[in-house]
């Protein structure tokens, strides 16, 4: 691609990336963006399917004989957050806005698309996955229960997300354990609630749950060993008490993050013995509710070195690098992998707010380099000849 293609193709990006931005929608929601995808993908060339695991798309281009395939996902929803930028191309949707760069992801991958379907250069098939509400860990499995494999079979898939803090251009992955398994808990005591001027005539349930809170941070400090990484955050406590009245209901709830199964189950059996045995301690029941969202992202070893070796194709070898310690944020894109082994890859975003934060904007000057790497994978797992 020469140096005028390369431009035209990054404005036609920047262009796409603002149009999407400016039209957010949550998961499953993403109708106007999926016609929009599947769009530019027909006008590009490619065989495309809509309505995929709900609102769905998926793209393949096939050039020469080859019978390999491999797939290239993007995720297509954005988040219920207040939007904060005053750019041209904010948010047009009260209370919803893409502040993950979800934005970003779809313009590269279709971007890839377009290169790839005007030069080719591999032999086999690609599967464009373009994948819907991938914020609360539904969307893969949506696509995967909905015959994604079947229907479009692929042996190895790749995906990438934007890093705000890595500047632009560069890219990192590590192999093995990359990102968390995400549990969800809810803890509901209930007891009698009464006037705030008599205690002892009921069984209150704030005070229970301000020691439930505390209890639960000892899972990980004393029960867990300091060989595995584990996370438990209490994000809400709710009552149903009042200025003068003590609360007869409390909820408790927040997230758990792991990387192995073992240490996931461990964290729930001592949720559940810690909730019990602090709501015994105060005289009121306790009911818990553990649900696990997201599985853990485990990146496989050789196909981390070719996204690596991919990447040293298009960008600089020391903008490529290896990310030392696994992250216990979660990603979607982990369903996949416990189907085809994969690999997920981090680029920089350069110095922008942080993820899921209402001044968040993915950053354009990253496009073409997100669209490179892309094909130059393709490129390299369905080589010619």
């Amino acid at each position: 691609m020469s140096e005028l293609d390369q431009q035209q193709l990054h404005r036609e990006m920047t262009a796409w990336r603002r149009d999407l931005h400016a039209h957010p929608e949550f998961g499953f929601e993403e109708k106007r963006t999926a016609a929009f995808v599947a769009e530019k993908l027909r006008a590009f060339g490619l065989e495309v399917a809509e309505g995929v695991g709900g609102t769905g798309v998926v793209g393949t281009l096939t050039r020469g004989s080859g019978n390999r395939a491999i797939a290239l996902r993007a995720d297509m929803d954005a988040l219920r957050i207040a939007e904060q930028g005053t750019q041209a191309w904010r948010s047009r949707t009260p209370g919803t806005m893409h502040a993950c760069g979800h934005d970003g992801h779809t313009a590269m991958l279709l971007g890839a698309a377009k290169l790839l379907a005007s030069e080719g250069g591999f032999d086999g098939t690609v599967r464009f996955i373009f994948q819907p509400a991938e914020e609360w860990g539904r969307g893969a499995l949506a696509m995967l229960q909905d015959g994604l494999i079947e229907r479009f079979p692929f042996e190895e898939i790749f995906g990438l997300h934007n890093m705000p803090g890595l500047p632009i251009g560069h890219f990192e992955t590590r192999s093995g354990p990359v990102m968390s398994a995400e549990d969800n808990f809810e803890i509901v005591l209930k007891g009698v609630g009464g006037h705030a001027a008599r205690p002892h005539a009921g069984r209150e349930t704030l005070v229970a749950a301000c020691a439930l809170v505390v209890n639960l941070q000892t899972i990980v400090s004393r029960r867990l060993s300091p060989a595995d990484i584990g996370v438990v955050s209490v994000t809400e406590l709710i009552t149903d008490g009042t200025r003068n009245a003590l609360p007869g209901l409390a909820r408790v709830l927040g997230d758990c993050r792991s990387f192995r199964p073992q240490v996931s189950a461990a964290i729930e059996a001592e949720m559940r013995r810690i909730a019990e045995g602090t709501a015994q301690a105060y005289n009121v029941a306790a009911e818990v509710t553990y649900t696990r969202e997201f599985v853990p992202l485990i990146n496989d070893a050789a196909l981390v070195d070719e996204a690596l070796a991919a990447a040293r194709t298009v960008l600089a070898d020391d903008a490529v690098g290896v990310a030392v310690d696994p992250m216990t944020a979660s990603e979607d894109f982990a369903r996949f992998l416990t189907e085809v082994p994969g690999c997920f890859v981090f680029m920089g975003n350069g110095n922008s707010a942080p993820l899921h934060n209402p001044a968040y904007d993915f950053n354009d000057a990253g496009l073409l380099h997100g669209a490179r790497f892309h094909a130059a994978v393709v490129r390299r797992r369905l080589g010619v000849g």
